[in-house]
């Protein structure tokens, strides 16, 4: 499969992903975090704000290899 093809279906991928996972986190955050203290919830919202990349690692890997 070529690079630009790989780097259709992976963006593909990823807004499908993230438009998933966005109403996820923010129901999290709305109803357990917002009760936590303010040090958690600052480190809470981080982490959710990171955790997004980890599953879509292996794609974007994927996407930017070369072509054969």
């Amino acid at each position: 499969m070529r690079r630009r093809t790989r780097s259709l279906i992976g963006t593909i991928g990823i807004l499908a992903f993230v438009i998933l996972y966005a109403p996820l986190a923010m129901a999290i955050a709305d109803s357990r975090i917002s009760q936590a203290p303010a040090l958690i919830q600052t480190v809470l919202y981080c982490l959710l704000g990171i955790a997004w990349i980890f599953p879509l690692m292996p794609v974007i890997r994927w996407m930017e290899r070369p072509d054969r």
